[in-house]
């Protein structure tokens, strides 16, 4: 592992500069930590925008609906 960060004092971790860049990763952007068996996966959470139309495309067809629900 070439990129390590240290928790400081105040729990907070620095992104090294290395993964900001390579992940485009700016201030203020928000991010979910998923917790893993051995660890912690940290992602970034999509905007509004960059959801809108990710299910262009898709089949309502087989769509259940609640009154098909047992």
């Amino acid at each position: 592992m070439s990129d390590i960060a240290t928790l400081s004092t105040k729990y907070q971790i620095s992104i090294p500069k290395e993964v900001r860049e390579a992940r485009n990763w700016k201030p203020g952007q928000k991010f979910a930590f998923l917790h893993k068996e051995s660890g912690v996966l940290l992602v970034p959470v999509p905007t509004d925008e960059e959801l809108f139309g990710i299910a262009k495309g898709a089949s309502s067809d087989n769509y259940r609906d609640r009154k098909d629900r047992y």
